[in-house]
């Protein structure tokens, strides 16, 4: 008997017989669902020899199977017929599901999701957070054709858990759901306005803040990147009250008794929103003590005034009566001498041979001043009121003072050391604060052909042209350099120390052309970063700036040429002078130079390294290196030069690297500061920091580190330190200090590098304008100082100006041959500027 079973994918193999019946129904399963028979095979007879056809139909079924005799027939052995009416499936498992993602705003999204297979095949949709996805309802999403889930621009609103759902006639299946976040990245809000200056006057700081909501994060997005908080230096000009100047001298008693003097506020004038003077500008009073009753003159009056004159007159004659007598007596005693020879016999004219007049090249030789006496009158610092204090000026050392207030100028040859000229002018009260030693002073005796004073090693120079002492006058002039802790220099707000501070005088002496005043800074000069000015040190002991570089008027007493680093002051009076600058914002710079020094012996275990941080001038290099050579200390690393910007940020100083086997460092911190304010004021000399190493063992000698300088937020320098501390001396050299011409003091023509006839002949060839260009602008252009042009031109020889700029920036190791070179190519038709006669010479 055969027998009719059935396979169902959702249930085990069943089996069906002729009953229609299914073994092992699954519990709770739809019956509709379950396999049953449509047709099921009827009993026939077999005849030999012939097929038995028996007919079997089921649905939902993918396989029937046949049993004959309770033995189950091969597949092979029956033909099966499928009919895609009837039958239906779909498989459990999807071939892809979503996945979970974390996308920003914004973003796409793309879910895919590929249903399993199903008979017929299945349906897609979509389910966020178990709602259905309606792509007609939101234009933002839709379904492609591959039925994943596009979202075209992720919402905040599209953080949902997401489903794919599969579903047939046969079943209906759903995928893991798969969590999609959108996340919002962090963004800043604009700056808020910068704060008030938290210093009411002078500096200090101002800060801006901006928060991290445009947007805030969200969802785990990243936070802003960057400061939240922004601080910057800042300056408040500090507010100047008004004060009175003093009372004007009383006017003359007028008709109505009354007499009046007056003042103005501008002593100071307020500024800055300080207040004005209080009182008043006008004082009138009666002039005769309230006696004097203004009232309309009569009669009486007009007799009054008559008698008056008369009065007058006759006192005048009776005076002239008196004169007369006493003249004429006088006559009758000067009668008794006859003869008056004796009296002058005593006084010699004296005559100067002149040149000869055949040959006019040779120059005219000056009367010997050896033992003439050239007088000097006036005051050497004016006041404006109380006597005017004198100082003597000497060519030699001969400072005993005249009477009625006159200055008399020996000339004679200097027999005295250095030491006394210092003690004598020491003596005066301006120049009390003058150094005591001779290391920084030079000092010389000049006259009308000029010279030049120099403090070796320093950079500061004193030009003296010729023609700018008056003719017939000799000065002993002198010129210092000053240490900053020995001057009291005053500064303001963002102000600093750029240059040495210089004397050279002494002041108020005459001078008929400006000298040239050499020295360095160390400031990076800029337009947008920097306001300088030049001060000067008045009698009194105030300071004043006498020049704002960038706004010179060209008649001006002083104006400066400024270079990289040295700066060339013209001035028509000596004084004590030092260039200061004012930061104008946080990139303002100063050069710093950096020396490392240590001992050139080392006989116990410690071993120290002096780190210095001092400006990048000469003056202040030479101070180091004479310390240093006291200490019996030597450099053992090339200097570096570090640029310290106006930012309020400390100098750091470290030491890496030290090899532990051999050296311990005796740091106790990991790193030293030097105080922002200390290096930026100036004012302090031998700023350094000190590193203290020990030797394992007496023998070691090799020291290898580095040493780390910087500032906060700024620039910085590394040293690597590789040299044995016994015999290792190369670096030495570096500070072998150069010679500066020789001797501190010049006199005449061997100051000068251009010849002194030949500097004239120059001078009247281009000090007259030219059409053709060939005159001193030109000149001025070729040297590239076309910027001066109108300063030179305020002068009444602007080829002097010119040439003697380029002998202070120039000597001693000026190329005459340039200079001749840029002359020449002006063409004028005298060729022969640079060739002298024999005569001449």
């Amino acid at each position: 008997r055969p027998e009719a079973w059935l396979s169902f994918p959702l249930c085990p193999v069943a089996g069906a017989q002729q009953s229609a019946t299914v073994a092992n129904p699954v519990p709770g399963a739809n019956p509709d669902l379950l396999p049953h028979f449509l047709v099921e095979p009827e009993d026939v007879y077999i005849v030999k020899n012939k097929p038995v056809l028996l007919v079997c139909k089921a649905t939902p079924a993918t396989q029937i199977f046949f049993k004959c005799n309770g033995e189950w027939v091969r597949q092979v052995d029956h033909v099966i017929e499928r009919s895609t009416d009837g039958s239906s499936d779909l498989r459990k498992n999807f071939e892809q599901e979503p996945l979970a993602k974390e996308v920003s705003l914004e973003q796409g999204i793309v879910l895919p999701c590929r249903p399993p297979e199903g008979i017929p095949p299945a349906e897609v949709e979509w389910l966020r957070n178990e709602d259905l996805v309606d792509p007609s309802v939101d234009p933002n999403v839709y379904i492609t054709r591959e039925h994943s889930l596009v979202v075209r621009q992720a919402r905040l609103a599209d953080t949902a858990n997401y489903t794919c759902v599969a579903k047939n006639i046969v079943a209906r299946r759903r995928s893991t759901s798969a969590a999609v976040i959108v996340y919002v990245n962090g963004g800043w809000s604009t700056w808020t306005e910068w704060s008030v200056c938290s210093a009411s006057c002078g500096r200090g700081w101002q800060k801006r803040s901006r928060s991290c909501t445009n947007p805030a994060p969200l969802n785990g997005g990243a936070f802003c990147e960057g400061q939240n908080v922004q601080k910057t230096a800042c300056a408040t000009l500090c507010p100047v009250d008004g004060s009175w100047s003093p009372w004007s001298k009383w006017s003359a008693c007028g008709l109505d008794c009354t007499h009046w003097r007056s003042r103005e506020c501008s002593d100071p004038a307020p500024r800055n929103g300080g207040e004005e003077c209080r009182g008043t500008d006008l004082d009138t009073r009666n002039c005769t003590s309230d006696l004097c009753v203004h009232t309309t003159s009569g009669p009486e009056d007009v007799a009054l005034y008559v008698g008056l004159v008369a009065v007058a007159v006759c006192l005048l004659l009776l005076l002239l009566v008196l004169i007369l007598v006493y003249c004429r007596k006088k006559e009758g005693l000067d009668s008794d001498v006859a003869d008056s020879s004796i009296l002058t016999s005593g006084f010699q004219p004296v005559s100067i041979k002149p040149s000869k007049a055949d040959n006019p090249h040779l120059l005219t030789i000056q009367p010997d001043l050896s033992t003439t006496t050239t007088t000097y009158q006036g005051s050497l610092c004016p006041r404006q009121d109380g006597p005017s204090p004198k100082f003597q000026l000497t060519n030699g050392h001969l400072l005993s003072p005249l009477s009625g207030g006159r200055h008399t100028l020996h000339h004679s040859s200097p027999t005295s050391e250095a030491e006394d000229f210092v003690s004598r002018l020491s003596t005066q009260n301006y120049f009390r604060s003058l150094p005591r030693g001779t290391s920084n002073m030079a000092y010389g005796t000049f006259n009308f052909l000029g010279g030049r004073l120099m403090i070796p090693h320093t950079g500061v120079s004193l030009l003296i042209p010729p023609d700018s002492i008056p003719r017939g006058k000799i000065y002993e002039i002198y010129l210092t350099l000053h240490k900053p802790e020995d001057v009291r220099l005053p500064l303001a707000g963002c102000q600093t120390l750029l240059s040495p501070i210089v004397s050279c005088g002494p002041p108020g002496v005459l001078l008929t052309r400006p000298v040239i005043l050499a020295m360095d800074h160390c400031g990076e000069p800029s337009p947008e970063s920097w306001s300088l000015r030049l001060k000067k040190q008045s009698c009194e002991g105030t300071w004043e700036d006498v020049l704002h570089l960038g706004e010179e008027a060209p008649s001006h007493l002083y104006y400066c040429q400024l270079e990289a680093s040295s700066c060339y002051v013209f001035t028509e009076q000596l004084g004590r002078f030092a260039l200061v600058g004012e930061a104008l914002s946080v990139a303002a710079a100063k050069r710093l130079k950096l020396l490392l020094f240590a001992p050139v012996a080392c006989t116990s275990l410690e071993y120290n390294i002096r780190v210095y941080c001092l400006h990048d001038t000469r003056d202040a290099l030479k101070e180091v290196v004479q310390l240093e050579k006291q200490l019996g200390g030597q450099l053992i690393q090339e200097p570096r030069v570090l640029h310290l910007k106006d930012s309020y940020h400390n100098l750091r100083l470290s030491i890496h690297d030290v090899p532990s086997s051999l050296w311990k460092s005796k740091l106790l911190v990991s790193y030293q500061e030097i105080p922002f304010y200390h290096i930026w004021n100036g004012t302090q000399q031998f700023l350094h920091c000190t590193f203290t190493l020990e030797r394992v063992s007496p023998s070691t000698s090799d020291l290898a580190c580095k040493v780390w300088v910087w500032q906060v937020e700024g620039d910085g320098q590394s040293f690597s330190i590789n040299f044995n501390i016994t015999k290792d001396t190369r670096f030495t050299e570096l500070l072998a200090l150069e010679s500066e011409g020789g001797v501190p003091a010049l006199v005449g023509p061997s100051a000068f590098k251009i010849p002194f006839l030949i500097r004239q002949k120059i001078i009247t060839s281009l000090d007259p304008p030219c059409s053709r260009g060939a005159d001193w602008r030109t000149l001025a252009q070729k040297l590239h100082l076309d910027s001066h042009l109108s300063f030179f031109a305020s002068k009444p020889s602007p080829t002097a100006m010119i040439l003697n700029l380029w002998e202070a920036r120039h000597f001693p190791n000026g190329n005459l041959s340039q200079l001749a070179a840029a002359v020449a190519g002006l063409g004028q038709p005298d060729g022969g500027l640079f060739t002298v006669s024999e005569a001449e010479c």
